[in-house]
């Protein structure tokens, strides 16, 4: 196997820097593959609940697509529980770190906070501030999240739910992340997108 002649970074050559930047351009068109990996790794994962961590996650997602959300957001939906393995802690931010390159930063945003948005719904049982999520009432997001976590997420613990499977949103995922990683036309956008069966 190839390798570079250096063994402290300050001594690379060009060739060398160059060598490596061909494979991990190779290994982030790979991103897509070890996303939908990750995506399959939840279906044997944190137990209790009705469904598996993947089915919710899928269930979010079909949820989020059936209300008329745009991609992005359906994407985050899929998404916004992939941390739950190694970041349990705050997987929330996990998950918004994964997407921010390529979501619009309303997406990135909902994704990163909808944990403290979801203890609206059982913090009480643990003697905790269930509006907690109230110290973002100004955010331009906030209302954002709450449908978030109102329409897609909570609701989804649903075993009789009708379920789109992984397959239905690998082309979704293979697009979004092939964009180009923090592509100022996606990251700058500071518009708020409702889902079309909300807006008003």
């Amino acid at each position: 196997m190839q390798t570079v002649s250096f063994r402290q970074m300050k001594d690379g050559t060009k060739e060398d820097y160059e060598f490596l930047g061909r494979l991990e351009q190779d290994f982030i068109d790979k991103l897509p593959d070890r996303i939908l990996d990750a995506l399959r790794a939840l279906d044997d994962t944190l137990s209790g609940y009705q469904v598996t961590r993947l089915e919710h996650s899928l269930q979010s997602a079909t949820r989020a697509e059936a209300d008329g959300a745009d991609e992005e957001m359906v994407l985050g939906a899929l998404l916004h529980d992939l941390g739950d393995d190694l970041a349990p802690e705050n997987h929330s931010q996990y998950a918004a770190t994964i997407i921010r390159p390529y979501v619009r930063p309303e997406v990135t945003w909902v994704v990163e906070h909808h944990g403290l948005f979801q203890k609206v719904y059982y913090a009480h049982h643990f003697g905790e501030d269930p509006y907690a999520r109230d110290i973002y009432k100004d955010h331009p997001y906030y209302e954002s999240c709450i449908r978030f976590c109102e329409r897609w997420d909570q609701a989804s613990f649903d075993p009789d739910y009708p379920t789109q499977p992984l397959e239905h949103f690998e082309p979704l995922v293979r697009r979004i992340f092939s964009r180009e990683p923090f592509d100022p036309a996606v990251v700058n956008r500071t518009d708020v997108v409702l889902p079309r069966a909300v807006q008003t």
